[in-house]
């Protein structure tokens, strides 16, 4: 026959253990809709601090490299490092409970981000943030390859990182209601605390009712631990496993890992520069107000980036049935190649329309990188060191994508162009820079999910 059967390619393409039959993909769809959800408020109270950059300067007296500190490595080292501790305890017990503690303490953090008086204060809060959402991804992505087998693991982790841009697009447009609210409004005054700035506000509007989603965790059942990875055996799944035993994996596969790491850590920076500082530039370079750029760009991360994120899933499962065992890495450098070019213009045009037109594309096609190698990560590696391996991950493309990519910008503005009104300057160059070695390392990794 020209074409085998979908069942029989599915057969030849995938080795996974089946100890029993996979869960019914109604409640399977409503974890990924939960933990989606979890993924969506951890946004908002990452993000939310991008909209509020010029009233937190103006009151902490404070510069974009110092802010570029509080969205990134303020968040990061602390998010990407306490990663793997935290992914090893849910490799050895229960991750549902460890994703609710994690829920908890972010969003807690998110409102003491508005009790906040000075820089050192703040950065501490953001600190504490990340150390709540630190114990999400890891966990989440390996929850996730438990209810879904490989050939629609793509679809489900795709779903999750629309996350990434629902949270986002949410900040925005909540981010914007609550300035546009309480901007002409008073200090107000708490006992023990003091005065409350309109962005504090912001803060704590924010981080308070997202704690209703920490209860929301306990309706998630702990899946029974699968294998997708074809040299496991079943006896593994409950093994002990120790971090020298992680590195060797790792080694085994370093041609795979490395392009991975690499390749997203340069395409995250972008990423996350993107994020961090369009708000900035649109109201910098375009004179919009907080609330009008909340309102127009927290659409375009809402409908654009989120439809980007899960059709990205959609083509790498396509891919993946036609017999791309690489697919998911494939179709990172479909759309991170088309989105170059508009990346690198979109900041430079002089017309606001025309900026705004690009960003569209440019967050569609950037919305699902990330989710496509997580799954890729999963394919790979043995359950018994699933989150330890997504941690690392994470570890990487988190320390150095989120904690690099804002400072990035701020740099080349304070030190390069010399001028807070380049921002768009400084996001062009970096975009032209890093991308394409992101790219080329995506390419290096082509075809290798199982070489050495």
């Amino acid at each position: 026959m020209l074409f085998k059967s979908k069942q029989r390619r599915d057969a030849d393409q995938y080795k996974w253990l089946v100890d029993e039959q996979w869960p019914a993909p109604a409640y399977a769809w409503y974890v990924v809709l939960i933990l989606t959800l979890a993924y969506t408020v951890s946004f908002v109270d990452r993000q939310i601090i991008n909209l509020l950059v010029e009233p937190i300067k103006a009151d902490l007296q404070i510069s974009d490299t110092q802010i570029s500190l509080l969205q990134g490595l303020a968040f990061a080292v602390f998010y990407s490092v306490l990663g793997v501790p935290i992914a090893r305890v849910a490799d050895r017990g229960n991750r549902r409970n460890v994703i609710a503690i994690g829920i908890f303490v972010w969003c807690f953090m998110t409102a003491i981000c508005g009790l906040a008086k000075n820089f050192a204060q703040l950065f501490i809060a953001r600190i504490g943030v990340g150390v709540g959402e630190a114990a999400l991804s890891p966990p989440a992505y390996s929850i996730i390859a438990d209810y879904f087998p490989p050939h629609r693991l793509a679809k489900a982790t795709g779903m999750y990182a629309l996350g990434v841009y629902a949270g986002a697009g949410v900040a925005m447009l909540i981010g914007g209601a609550v300035i546009d609210v309480i901007s002409m409004a008073k200090p107000v005054e708490l006992m023990f605390v003091g005065s409350i700035k309109p962005w504090q506000m912001a803060f704590i509007a924010v981080g308070l009712p997202g704690l209703a989603v920490c209860a929301l965790m306990f309706s998630v059942k702990e899946p029974v631990r699968r294998n997708h990875y074809e040299h496991s055996s079943s006896s593994s799944l409950s093994a002990d496993v120790s971090y020298r035993q992680i590195v060797v994996f790792l080694f085994s596969k370093r041609r795979f890992f490395a392009s991975i790491f690499v390749g997203l850590s340069m395409i995250g920076m972008v990423i996350v520069a993107i994020l961090s500082w369009v708000p900035t530039y649109l109201i910098r370079i375009h004179n919009l107000s907080a609330a009008e750029v909340g309102y127009q760009y927290g659409w375009i991360l809402l409908l654009f980036g989120t439809s980007g994120s899960f059709l990205g899933g959609w083509l790498a499962d396509t891919l993946a049935a036609r017999g791309y065992k690489d697919a998911q890495v494939r179709t990172t450098l479909i759309v991170c190649s088309i989105a170059l070019p508009l990346a690198v213009a979109m900041p430079l045009v002089g017309s606001q329309t025309l900026s705004i037109l690009l960003l569209i594309p440019v967050t569609f096609l950037l919305a699902s990188p990330v989710g496509l190698t997580a799954a890729a990560v999963q394919l790979v590696t043995p359950n018994h060191m699933r989150a330890q391996v997504t941690a690392i991950y994470f570890l990487i493309v988190a320390l150095i994508g989120t904690g690099l990519g804002p400072l990035s910008v701020a740099v080349t503005t304070d030190f390069v162009f010399v001028d807070d009104l380049a921002v768009g300057k400084s996001l062009a160059t970096v975009s032209c820079l890093l991308m394409p070695v992101g790219i080329l390392s995506l390419v290096a990794g082509l075809n290798h999910d199982q070489a050495a």
